[in-house]
C-alpha cells in the first residue's frame, strides 16, 4: 500500500502544476510559437512542424510529448494565425492541449511589433487501473478518473529589427489545481502565479556562408527562482544548423538541423540532464520535421530555424 501512495504522490504532481506553465522543452528554439502566440505568421509562409520528445529515456513512465504546430501569415503579413496540438503522457496521466493563436503586426519606423493571443482547451485524465498493486484489494481504489476539460489562454508580444528579435509572453494566463473534495479542477486568474518568459537573440554574419545566432530565454515567476537558457547556434550556407543550449544547472542540449531543400527540414536534439534523474536515464531525445509550403527568401525576422 505504501508503494501505491508514493505512486499517487508522484503522478499527481502534474495535476497541480501543468496548468501554470507549459512544459518548456528544447523545441521552443525551433518553434517559438509554443511559448509565444505573437510569433504566428512570422516565418512569412504557411508551415507545418511535427515534434516528438521522449524525456529521461530508460525510466518507466517518463514524460513523452508529441506536438503538431502550424501557422501562416494573412493580409500582407499583418495578420498571423496558428494552431498547436500537444499530447503529453506522464506515467498513467495523459493530457491533450489544443490552442489557436492570433497575432497582429504593426510596422514601425524601426522594426515590426506583433501582439498575440492564444485560446484553447486542455483535456486530462488518469488511468489509475493501469497501476500494478501489491496488496490484495487495493485495486478496488484504482478507478480511472473522468476526462477533465479546462480552458487555456496565452498572451505575447514579439519585436524584430533587422537581425535582432525580442519576445515577452505569458504561456498560460490561468492557473488550475485539482480539488479532491469536489473531484474537479479549480481555475483562477492570478498574475502572481503566472510564468513570464523573455526570449531574445541576435543573428551575426561571420562570413558569406557562416552565421552565428546566440539567444537566451529567461523564465520568471514571483516568489520562485529565475530560470535561464543560454543558446548558441551556427548556420552554414542556410542549410546546416549546429548548436547547444545550457539550462541553468538543469541540462545541456545539442541541436542538429538539416535543410533537405528550401521547404523541408529535419532536426534532432539531445538533452543531458544534470539533476538526480540524469543518473538513471539515458538523456532526452527530440525530433522535428518541418515543411514550408511556400519558400520565401526575405523572411520577416532573424529567427529562421
Amino acid at each position: 500500500m505504501k508503494r501505491i501512495i508514493k505512486s499517487f504522490i508522484l503522478l499527481l504532481i502534474p495535476l497541480s502544476l501543468a496548468g501554470q506553465l507549459t512544459p518548456v522543452t528544447s523545441q521552443y528554439v525551433l518553434n517559438p510559437l509554443t511559448i509565444n502566440p505573437a510569433y504566428a505568421g512570422n516565418r512569412g509562409a504557411l508551415n507545418i512542424a511535427a515534434f516528438y520528445r521522449k524525456q529521461w529515456v530508460g525510466i518507466t513512465g517518463s514524460p513523452e510529448t508529441m506536438t503538431l504546430a502550424a501557422d501562416a501569415p494573412f493580409l500582407d503579413s499583418k495578420l498571423g494565425l496558428g494552431l498547436i496540438i500537444t499530447n503529453d503522457k506522464l506515467g498513467v496521466t495523459k493530457e491533450t492541449q489544443i490552442q489557436t493563436t492570433y497575432s497582429y503586426k504593426i510596422n514601425m519606423d524601426k522594426g515590426n511589433l506583433s501582439f498575440g493571443l492564444g485560446a484553447g482547451l486542455i483535456t486530462t485524465n488518469t488511468a489509475w487501473s493501469s497501476l500494478v498493486v501489491i496488496d490484495p484489494g487495493d485495486e478496488l481504489y484504482l478507478a480511472d478518473s473522468p476526462v477533465f476539460v479546462v480552458p487555456d489562454f496565452s498572451f505575447g508580444t514579439y519585436y524584430t529589427y533587422k537581425n535582432y528579435f525580442a519576445g515577452l509572453s505569458v504561456p498560460k494566463l490561468l492557473s488550475y489545481k485539482f480539488n479532491f473534495d469536489k473531484n474537479k479542477y479549480t481555475i483562477k486568474f492570478d498574475p502572481g502565479q503566472s510564468y513570464y518568459l523573455f526570449n531574445t537573440g541576435y543573428l551575426f554574419t561571420l562570413s558569406p556562408k557562416l552565421k552565428f545566432f546566440p539567444s537566451t530565454l529567461i523564465t520568471y515567476s514571483p516568489g520562485e527562482k529565475i530560470l535561464y537558457d543560454l543558446n548558441a547556434h551556427f548556420n552554414y550556407i542556410d542549410r546546416l544548423w549546429v548548436g547547444a543550449s545550457y539550462k541553468n544547472k538543469r541540462s545541456l542540449s545539442a541541436l542538429l538541423q538539416f535543410a533537405v531543400n528550401n521547404q523541408f527540414r529535419v532536426a534532432y536534439t539531445y538533452d543531458f540532464d544534470f539533476g538526480s534523474l540524469g543518473r538513471y536515464s539515458n538523456g532526452s531525445h527530440e525530433i522535428m520535421l518541418r515543411y514550408e509550403f511556400k519558400y520565401k527568401v526575405d523572411v520577416v525576422n532573424p529567427l529562421v530555424f
